[in-house]
């Protein structure tokens, strides 16, 4: 790879460069196209590129390495985006620049903005929490009323961020390693803070690897199925963690998974609502704004994964949420 040092003025460029051996494999490419393909830099050096290892692609590419000619190939799929690729001969392979086009920003969706009108609406109400809780924080003496100020302000701060997430005022999600049974502690430690606190049960696999996402988004997740539950009537809440093998998520099956699981005694959801359960605006309480669910859903999938209704009939509802236990290729 010695001969490519000198590319690195190309690590910089918007335009998608790489270069590929006479077997089509990848010599180098650059970050630009690497985020179009949606593959790792460096794990795909000497790997099949698959954009040209079978039909349309590969014709394209044999002809320009038979006829030593720069060939042109419009409107081309890719992962992420759709483009026109160059095929030039470069040495005794090909150096690939691909421009991906320009696509018309998609209309915001009813989801969208219903949540980002929630966003808005719920910004006021928790500045005036935070204050409250700050001004008792200074008032009480108590240990333990301290503690409960603190906690208020910390949920006011948790949420006021998600709010702005949601108006995009601080970009997208911020993802990290997330402990599940670290946040589900936290969600224990919210509900007890709660009056007339479910009871709780947890049955945890303790080897559970890390997950890759976003801590107070997955939290919401949970605080929403928890909140709901206690919300039709549930008096026990039995938090469970497992591995799953194969899960299919749309098109998508995942080789392991993590399950969590959400378990309520409560009145089940109605089956007239079973259907429609996440979607923005349909509540099974006449108080309900029906956004709960709908933003749970949008943040699983958010984490390439996928929130269920797995089970709900009177006495038992279980809620699952599924999230992939391998980290997305830089």
């Amino acid at each position: 790879m010695s001969e490519l040092a000198g590319w690195a003025w190309a690590e910089q460029l918007t335009t998608g460069l790489a270069l590929v051996d006479a077997q089509l494999r990848l010599r180098w490419i650059n970050p630009a196209l690497a985020e179009a393909l949606e593959i790792g830099p460096r794990r795909a050096i000497g790997q099949p590129l698959r954009l040209l290892s079978n039909g349309e692609g590969a014709a394209q590419a044999q002809r320009a390495l038979a006829e030593q000619r720069s060939i042109q190939w419009r409107g081309v799929p890719l992962a992420a985006a759709t483009a026109d690729i160059v095929l030039q001969p470069f040495d005794d392979g090909l150096l690939l620049e691909v421009h991906v086009l320009a696509e018309p920003a998609p209309t915001a969706s009813p989801l969208s903005a219903s949540l980002r009108g929630f966003a808005h609406e719920v910004k006021n109400p928790l500045a005036g929490l935070r204050g409250a809780a700050q001004l008792l924080q200074r008032r009480v003496a108590g240990e333990d009323a301290q503690a409960l100020a603190r906690l208020i302000i910390d949920e006011a701060d948790r949420l006021g961020a998600l709010a702005n997430r949601l108006l995009r005022h601080d970009g997208a999600a911020r993802p990290g390693p997330v402990n599940i049974h670290q946040l589900l502690e936290r969600l224990a430690e919210l509900l007890q803070a709660e009056p007339s606190p479910p009871r709780l049960r947890q049955d945890y696999d303790p080897s559970l690897p890390d997950v890759y996402g976003d801590a107070d988004r997955l939290l919401q997740i949970l605080l929403n199925l928890a909140r709901n539950a206690r919300e039709a009537g549930a008096h026990t809440l039995t938090l469970r963690t497992r591995v799953e093998h194969g899960v299919r998520l749309g098109e998508r099956v995942l080789r392991m998974a993590l399950r969590v699981e959400l378990i309520d005694d409560g009145a089940g959801v109605p089956p007239a609502l079973l259907d429609s359960l996440f979607q923005p605006l349909v509540s099974g309480r006449a108080d309900g704004t029906g956004l709960g669910l709908a933003l749970s859903r949008e943040i699983a999938h958010e984490h390439r994964g996928e929130l269920r209704c797995v089970a709900s009939h009177p006495g038992e509802t279980i809620f699952a949420l599924y999230l992939p236990l391998e980290r997305p290729h830089d």
